[in-house]
């Protein structure tokens, strides 16, 4: 049973992004969109991510029939330049991963990351509204 949200924070609601941070499909656009100066075959996502390479293939061609990426004439798959709700998920995935890495690190007894990369309360609310519109 999917559960309806009946408000949502404007500036972080993405209707157009259905994707699930612990799947490759999540994977591959986070990859294009952080890299977004470069296009990608499927052997270099297969190898960059680690995945069978087939499931590069198959992934990256159901990404782009669904307009999540872009492909050059000869091949090359990318980011999308139109794309600002995705390029906005993956800071939202950044930006969590950020807070787990320091929480984790926090909790072992290593410290704490420097003032200048923890995340603010407001940055953090965002990366959780952004995964919890998803649901």
């Amino acid at each position: 049973m999917t559960e309806t949200r009946s408000k949502v924070r404007l500036e972080n609601h993405e209707p157009g992004v259905e994707l699930d941070p612990e799947t490759t499909k999540s994977a591959i656009v986070e990859l294009l969109y952080r890299n977004g100066e470069y296009g990608y075959q499927p052997q270099a996502v297969h190898e960059e991510l680690d995945i069978p390479h087939n499931t590069a293939k198959g992934t990256l061609r159901r990404l782009k029939q669904e307009g999540y990426i872009d492909q050059t004439e000869d091949g090359y798959y990318h980011a999308r330049e139109d794309r600002e709700d995705l390029s906005r998920y993956v800071g939202a995935v950044d930006g969590l991963d950020r807070m787990l890495t320091e929480y984790d690190a926090e909790s072992e007894g290593e410290g704490t990351a420097s003032d200048e990369s923890s995340l603010t309360e407001e940055e953090i609310e965002d990366s959780i509204d952004v995964f919890e519109d998803e649901e």
